[in-house]
C-alpha cells in the first residue's frame, strides 16, 4: 500500500497555512481540470489526487488526523486490525477505527485511510464499505473578471457569463467597486456530484471615468466656471451620475475652490439609501480671445482698479 503525501501532491510545506493550501489547490485544479485536458488520463488522475488532497488538508480537523497518523501508516500492518500502537507514549486504540475518525469526512482519504477505517468496519459486516466513497471529491473553484462602467457601478447592472454550456447572470448591485469579489455557489468546476460542484468567483473591474474620480464612496469632479460668474457670482450646472443639479457660486470665488455636495456620491453597496458625497473643484476659465470692445472694457476696469488701490496704498504710507 503506497503512502500518499498530500502536501507533496499540492506542492506546499507541511507548515503551510490553510489559505496557502487553498491557493495551491485552486491553481492545480485549473491546470489539471478535465475540460483543459480532454482524453488525458494522467491529468484526470492528477485532478482526482489534488481534490483528494484538498479534502484532507483543506479541513483543519482531517488535516490534524492526517498529520497524526500519516507518517506511521505502515506500522498499522504490524498490528491486528482495530489495534494501533504509536509507541513512545503516543496513543493506543482498540476497536473500530471508524469510531476514532467518525463519518464526518466521508472517508475520502484514498486506500491509505481506508486501511485504518477498514472495509465494512471492524464488526464483521453490517457497515457500508467506505471504499465505494473514496472517489467522491469537490470540484475546484472558477475565477472570472467582469468589467463595468462607473455609471453601471452607480445604478447596478448585469452580465452573462458562460461556464461550460451554462449561461449564468451576474448582477452587481449599486455601489459595486473595483476589485470586489462576488461568489456564486455551486457554479464552479464539476465534482463527483452536483452537490460537490465548486464555486464561481467573479472579480469586478470598474473602468476609469473621464470626468469623475472615485475615492471609496465619494466622487471628485472638476467644473469649469467662466470668469464673469467667478467675479460676479451666479449658478453652475453640475452633471452628477443621478442627474443635473444647480450649484450656487459665490461672487469672488477663487480658482481651485472645492464645494461639497452631500449625498451625491456613490451608493453604499447593499445600502442604496446611503450615499457618499460629491466634491466639486471650481476651475476659473480665463478668456483667451477678446473682441476689441471687451478688451477696452477690461482696460477700463484695470485703470479703475489701479487708481483705487493706488490711492489706498498712498493713504497707508
Amino acid at each position: 500500500m503506497e503512502y500518499k503525501d498530500y502536501y507533496k501532491i499540492l506542492g506546499v510545506d507541511k507548515k503551510a497555512s490553510q489559505d496557502e493550501i487553498k491557493k495551491a489547490f485552486r491553481k492545480l485544479a485549473v491546470k489539471y481540470h478535465p475540460d483543459k485536458n480532454p482524453g488525458n488520463k494522467e491529468a484526470e488522475d492528477m485532478f482526482k489526487l489534488i481534490n483528494e488532497a484538498n479534502e484532507v488538508l483543506g479541513n483543519p480537523e482531517s488535516r490534524k488526523k492526517y498529520d497524526t497518523l500519516g507518517e506511521n501508516w505502515n506500522r498499522y500492518q504490524e498490528a491486528p486490525r482495530g489495534q494501533y500502537d504509536q509507541g513512545g507514549g503516543g496513543f493506543r486504540f482498540e476497536g473500530d477505527f471508524s469510531d476514532l475518525f467518525g463519518d464526518s469526512n466521508g472517508g475520502n482519504y484514498s486506500d491509505f485511510f481506508s486501511a485504518f477505517f477498514g472495509q465494512g468496519g471492524g464488526d464483521g459486516g453490517g457497515k457500508k464499505s467506505r471504499r465505494s466513497r473514496t472517489s467522491s471529491f469537490r470540484g475546484g473553484d472558477y475565477e472570472a473578471e467582469v468589467e463595468i462602467t462607473l455609471d453601471e457601478a452607480f445604478h447596478g447592472t448585469s452580465r452573462i457569463i458562460q461556464v461550460h454550456d451554462e449561461k449564468i447572470r451576474i448582477s452587481p448591485k449599486p455601489g459595486a467597486y473595483e476589485g470586489q469579489l462576488l461568489r456564486i455557489r455551486g457554479k464552479g468546476a464539476p465534482g463527483s456530484s452536483e452537490k460537490e460542484r465548486g464555486d464561481l468567483y467573479v472579480r469586478i473591474r470598474v473602468k476609469p471615468h473621464p470626468l469623475y474620480e472615485r475615492r471609496d464612496n465619494d466622487l471628485y469632479f472638476t467644473k469649469q466656471v467662466d470668469l464673469y460668474t467667478a467675479v460676479l457670482g451666479g449658478e453652475a450646472i453640475i452633471e452628477t451620475l443621478s442627474g443635473a443639479i444647480k450649484v450656487k457660486v459665490d461672487a469672488g470665488v477663487q480658482n481651485g475652490k472645492t464645494i461639497r455636495i452631500r449625498g451625491k456620491g456613490m451608493p453604499f453597496y447593499g445600502k442604496q439609501d446611503q450615499h457618499g458625497d460629491l466634491y466639486v473643484k471650481l476651475q476659473v476659465s480665463i478668456p483667451v480671445s477678446l473682441s476689441s470692445e471687451e478688451r477696452k472694457l477690461f482696460e477700463q476696469l484695470r485703470t479703475q482698479y489701479e487708481e483705487k488701490h493706488g490711492k489706498a496704498h498712498k493713504q497707508e504710507v
